[in-house]
């Protein structure tokens, strides 16, 4: 049997390694997790070969970080994105189909993958199992399943992995993270996620307007627009259900919004938001899940919405309810003046107070019971940059902070949130099998059909 077909035996094992790594972190301060990588090239000093697949937008930025090593090979489906990374690496190999890049892996030793998220786990799986080092942007997949079958390939394959989120990489974050992990505010029993944006489902295009949307868009458009000369729709289509061309759906962000390609704000920013909780708690699966909001639609992810995460007890940890939050819904104590308005943050509750935070800053709250606490010396080392330490550890060993055996835990959950919100039902999570007991209607969101001749092995 494939050893992506059949996940159960590997994953109970999991439990146990995910155990003593999470006690291995809480004892050294490291925000690591998973195997070191395997160093190809023979020094730090070597230049990687890479081969970047989606070159537009996030895949620009991505090209722009890592600009020390060496581009082999350029991958896009959109011919003017193409052209604008040939002209930066005119040596390049160039490719249209990204499923065509692994047959000329003897040419790469790492990929960077920028391509939209339905597509994500469909190039990284054969890099992984080709034994290259993945940075992939987030979300690391576009599902559940494809979440723990890139978090097993990678824990097998054994080399150097990193999900791109970069707010990770800052002092910020590593400042909280000590904060909780020390007692500041004592046991955590609440956390509370939220972000202002609005982009997806409204319930008028009023609200759409009014949310400074980029695209305001109530259902799938009837017609069809003219395909872009340059773009090949069936490859950028790949696994997902065959629709006509329209420019509801592209170029990005737009196609982030619809159910077949993305997951919305959930997936997306919950990336970056709950990757702060999950750090400083260790988190991995949750228990339950439920969500709140609007009906759902059946083709777009939704502007507002709610998911609220149970968590059990973590070794001395108690258990703890996470909150996630997205454009008009806020948490009560925030609507009720409690704590400052910020417009996106993660709020920690703990019995001796609470730790309000974004991206750049943080405060103990309530801030005057604070005014002599004397902070902890920091123990989680700075970060030389979320694409250096990819880059370093691709070619010394050494360990990432967002491998893909952290991030495949964080982006299963995040993609829970919004089966929860689908389905419109609390569930009932169970890891081992990897289904909800309680619902069987959600397995086709947990775990999807492709479109033939795509399959993800």
């Amino acid at each position: 049997m494939n050893k992506h077909r059949s996940i159960s035996r590997e994953y109970a094992n999991a439990l146990t390694r995910r155990a003593f790594l999470r006690s291995s972190i809480l004892a050294t301060g490291v925000a690591t997790l998973g195997a070191p990588a395997i160093a190809q090239p023979g020094s730090a000093n070597d230049r990687l070969n890479v081969a970047v697949i989606g070159t537009g937008g996030r895949g620009t930025g991505n090209m722009n970080a890592v600009s020390s090593e060496n581009f082999t090979v350029v991958c896009d489906v959109n011919e003017d994105a193409l052209n604008l990374a040939s002209r930066r690496a005119p040596d390049a190999r160039r490719v249209t189909d990204f499923r065509r890049v692994f047959d000329y892996a003897d040419e790469f030793d790492a990929v960077v993958i920028s391509t939209t998220d339905h597509t994500h786990a469909f190039a990284t799986l054969p890099a992984l199992q080709l034994g290259k080092h993945v940075f992939c942007e987030k979300p690391l997949t576009h599902s559940v399943w494809e979440a723990r079958i890139i978090r097993e390939a990678a824990n097998v394959a054994n080399v150097a992995t990193q999900m791109g989120i970069q707010i990770h990489a800052g002092d910020n974050y590593r400042r909280v993270v000590e904060l909780i992990q020390t007692g500041a505010i004592g046991p955590v029993s609440e956390v509370h996620a939220w972000v202002g944006r609005a982009w997806g489902w409204h319930a008028s295009e009023e609200d759409c307007q009014a949310a400074n949307d980029i695209v305001c868009v109530q259902d799938r458009p009837a017609g069809e627009d003219p395909i872009p000369e340059n773009l090949d729709w069936d490859l950028w289509i790949g696994p997902a259900p065959w629709r006509p061309f329209n420019e509801v759906y592209f170029p990005g962000p737009k196609w982030y919004r619809w159910w077949d390609f993305g997951g919305g704000t959930m997936s997306d920013l919950g990336a970056h938001w709950i990757d702060l909780p999950f750090w400083a708690l260790n988190l991995d699966h949750p228990l339950t899940i439920e969500a709140d909001g609007p009906p759902p639609h059946p083709e777009l992810a939704p502007a507002s919405m709610s998911a609220k995460y149970e968590y059990g007890a973590r070794g001395e940890r108690p258990p703890v309810t996470l909150t996630w939050y997205q454009g008009r819904l806020k948490p009560p104590i925030l609507e009720d003046g409690g704590i400052p308005a910020w417009d996106s943050g993660v709020l920690f509750v703990g019995e001796k107070g609470m730790l309000l935070s974004d991206y750049g800053n943080h405060v103990l709250l309530p801030e005057e019971d604070f005014a002599d606490f004397e902070r902890p010396e920091p123990f989680i080392p700075a970060s030389i940059g979320h694409h250096a330490e990819w880059v370093q550890a691709c070619k010394t060993g050494e360990p990432t902070t967002c491998n893909f055996e952290y991030s495949g835990w964080l982006t299963e959950a995040n993609h829970l949130g919004n089966v929860a919100y689908r389905v419109g039902k609390k569930l009932e999570w169970d890891p081992v099998r990897l289904e909800v007991t309680n619902v069987p209607e959600a397995a086709p969101l947990i775990r999807r059909e492709y479109r033939e001749p795509w399959e993800l092995v």
